[in-house]
């Protein structure tokens, strides 16, 4: 059994696989007759011949230890989640060697931090963390085929981090 240790997500950690979206420092600018600050174009979005699509999912919660036993990848678009409710996540990538996903990491979202996955970021399936929560994706809607999937024969298991 192969097991990962996750760690926090962070956007130095995280920028070889997709953007950590978040709020830094103060509004780029301030719109709405000075009623609104807006932290503007915040992740790397590529839908590449597609459109954006906006969907809701409401995903099951899970815990840890929690078994990976499924990645996958979308070759033709970004993907983002941002959950509405501000739960947790559970986030598992993994770098890419001939088309087979390897080298596989786990990270532990923090409240008010969202990600986006880069065309072709292999990646586990959205895992909120101790609750169930709902989430908005942002990602490709166009022709042809948008999903690769990888089964392991032997499932990872993220661990609890040590407290």
């Amino acid at each position: 059994m192969k097991t990962i240790t996750p760690a926090p997500l962070t956007s130095e950690a995280f920028s070889d696989y997709g953007d950590v979206i978040e709020v830094e420092g103060s509004p780029d600018k301030i719109i709405n007759q000075g009623m609104c600050g807006r932290h503007h174009d915040l992740a790397d979005l590529d839908f590449g011949t597609g459109q954006a699509g906006i969907s809701l999912f409401d995903a099951k919660a899970r815990t840890l230890p929690y078994a990976v036993d499924l990645v996958e990848r979308h070759p033709e678009g970004s993907q983002a989640f941002i959950p509405v409710d501000g739960v947790p996540m559970i986030v598992v990538v993994a770098d890419d060697i001939d088309g087979q996903p390897v080298n596989l990491k786990a990270f532990i979202s923090q409240p008010g931090q969202s990600i986006n996955l880069h065309r072709g970021t292999w990646h586990g399936v959205l895992a909120p963390l101790d609750r169930e929560g709902r989430f908005v994706v942002v990602d490709r809607i166009g022709q042809g085929a948008n999903l690769e999937e990888h089964w392991f024969p032997e499932p990872w298991i993220v661990a609890a981090p040590d407290r």
